[in-house]
């Protein structure tokens, strides 16, 4: 029979991971709004550098805060001796990564497409290691529950296309909504979008300039369609769940013995 406490460790533990990772991005939203909706427009020096906030620059402050707090989260769950999940690692590393070659090359473009990384990498990883042989997402999650290995492969080739689908709306959105690129924006030597406005399957993107739709809505649109997508996956989960050693094969309970 599970103890009561360690559900409730267990739950909390999930809770503070979840509230880690939505805090950033909801500050991010924060910073980005403010900083229009108030039209600040200020110029200052920092260390000999120009540095200006205002409704041109809100997108890197918003990003360096998002940055801020990722990292700190991930730091303060390392010193404190908490498990940080491989995933949340990767992310961390993506958003970091893009977003400081974005501020640093004051590049938009960089900014928008972190995303559709992060999201093709955690797919490429999930179907990487169901082709050859191990479930990544097993591996991740098999401390938390325990099912047999064809539910693991379901719920893997699940979350795979997820990830997929959510690069690929991603790409539509910014694409679509936010202002022309200046210059073409090129991610490992390769053409990822053109500079300006161009047609492609009959729709014409980077015509709305309306940047606020992919950093506002669709930033935290896409933790409400994450959790909605985890919650249409619990019952699968419960349902094949096993609660005790009594439902395992003799082979894998004599393993875990």
């Amino acid at each position: 029979m599970t103890d009561k406490k360690d559900d409730l460790g267990t739950a909390a533990n999930k809770a503070n991971q979840i509230w880690g990772e939505l805090l950033p991005v909801m500050a991010f939203v924060a910073i980005y709004n403010l900083i229009r909706l108030l039209d600040i427009d200020i110029e200052t020096t920092i260390g000999g550098m120009g540095v200006a906030i205002n409704s041109d620059t809100a997108l890197y402050w918003a990003t360096g805060v998002l940055i801020i707090l990722t990292v700190g989260f991930i730091a303060r769950r390392l010193l404190t001796g908490g498990r940080v999940p491989l995933f949340t690692l990767m992310s961390a590393g993506i958003v970091g990564s893009f977003g400081i070659i974005g501020i640093v090359l004051q590049d938009k473009g960089f900014i928008y497409a972190k995303p559709t990384i992060q999201q093709l990498i955690l797919a490429a990883f999930i179907f990487g290691s169901l082709a050859s042989g191990t479930n990544i997402w097993k591996v991740m999650f098999k401390t938390v529950f325990d099912l047999p290995d064809h539910a693991w492969t379901q719920l893997a080739i699940r979350w795979g296309g997820y990830f997929v689908f959510m690069a690929a709306a991603n790409e539509f959105i910014w694409r679509y909504f936010v202002p022309p690129l200046e210059q073409p924006l090129y991610i490992a030597g390769l053409l990822w979008a053109p500079a300006g406005e161009y047609d492609f399957l009959g729709i014409t993107f980077g015509a709305r300039s309306f940047e606020d739709a992919w950093a506002t809505w669709w930033k935290l649109g896409t933790w409400v369609i994450t959790l909605a997508f985890g919650a249409a996956n619990v019952p699968y989960t419960m349902k094949h769940l096993r609660n005790s050693d009594d439902d395992k094969p003799e082979a894998e309970r004599e393993a875990s013995a």
